[in-house]
């Protein structure tokens, strides 16, 4: 499935149907006079939280949006019937807003949450509504409301227990794979992961939502590598897990490099619960190891722990450890 998060669509509400000006005509009623019924209601367009979704690019292929319009009414007091509501269904997280792209309508944090983008027009009346002592054969009626039309942004935040963040290249994908049911594609080479991928993390019968955040790279927080559309899906995320190759030849300068454009991003990142994780460290021997750990604390207010992807034992820890981070 292609990952979209971003789109512009039109809403158009149904409008209401017209009242009716219809007049009695009985065989054997000797008065006839007003039965006009009134018009049906237009459909809304509701959009509505799925947590099932996590892309909108179906809205890519279908942009234009139109409920149904109501039914005008008919003689012998009948109401037209109401058109349906349209219901739009986008992943946990969305975000609405306004055609300059700028100001927010809503935002999407509960499962099954509804916003009603555009109310329906409202049905006419029937003449059998102006019907009175002194005008018993009244002509007039009206017809129904327009229904509501906007054009809107919608974008997708994904929302996560815990964010996966990092470097191009640092195993994040793999490390996703592992303790996961997710699918990423995994590479040998940098910027792999072009979007963000969620999976699940089942352990001792709890759940967590965890998201792989495509790599950072210095300048991320100016659009680098289309960075500003990475960072604002960790914004949902409850925690952060920082990857770091271990065989990077300055472990530091990894740390600060993220943890710059975390910051210059939005200082509201900086204060989300943070574990560092050294990986692969399957690719060095343990003294050394135990030396760069030592070294790469020192300075740490974080959590810091070692995991390599091939030792079962070391995956289990890291999902243990999660846990504690997102209760």
């Amino acid at each position: 499935m292609k990952f979209l998060d971003q789109v512009k669509i039109y809403v158009k509400a149904g409008d209401g149907g017209d009242g009716s000006p219809s007049f009695r005509r009985e065989k054997y009623v000797e008065y006839g006079g007003p039965d006009g019924g009134d018009g049906g209601k237009g459909g809304s367009i509701i959009l509505k939280a799925e947590e099932n979704l996590n892309t909108l690019i179906d809205y890519r292929y279908q942009q234009h949006h139109k409920a149904q319009r109501g039914e005008n009414g008919a003689g012998q007091n009948r109401t037209g019937k109401g058109g349906n509501d349209l219901i739009l269904k986008v992943p946990l997280g969305t975000q609405v807003f306004e055609e300059d792209n700028k100001t927010l309508i809503y935002d999407f944090n509960k499962k099954g949450e509804e916003f009603v983008a555009a109310i329906g027009g409202k049905g006419g009346l029937g003449n059998t509504r102006f019907k009175s002592s002194t005008n018993r054969a009244p002509r007039k009626f009206t017809k129904g409301t327009i229904g509501e039309e906007f054009t809107i942004w919608l974008q997708l935040k994904t929302i996560a227990d815990i964010g996966i963040i990092g470097l191009p290249n640092a195993g994040k994908s793999s490390l996703l794979s592992v303790i996961t049911n997710a699918n990423p594609k995994i590479a040998n080479y940098r910027f792999t992961t072009l979007n963000p991928n969620l999976g699940v993390a089942s352990y001792d019968d709890k759940e967590i939502t965890i998201a792989d955040i495509p790599g950072l790279v210095e300048g991320a927080h100016e659009g680098v590598g289309l960075g500003i559309q990475f960072l604002k899906h960790i914004e949902r995320c409850k925690s952060l897990l920082h990857l770091i190759d271990i065989t990077n030849l300055d472990l530091n300068e990894s740390y600060k490099q993220v943890k710059n454009e975390l910051k210059n991003y939005s200082s509201k990142l900086m204060e989300k619960k943070e574990l560092v994780v050294l990986n692969k460290i399957d690719l060095i021997d343990e003294d050394t190891v135990k030396v760069v750990i030592d070294h790469f604390s020192k300075d740490k207010n974080c959590e810091v722990m070692t995991m390599t992807t091939l030792d079962k034992e070391s995956v289990s820890k890291i999902k243990a450890k999660l846990l504690s981070y997102v209760s």
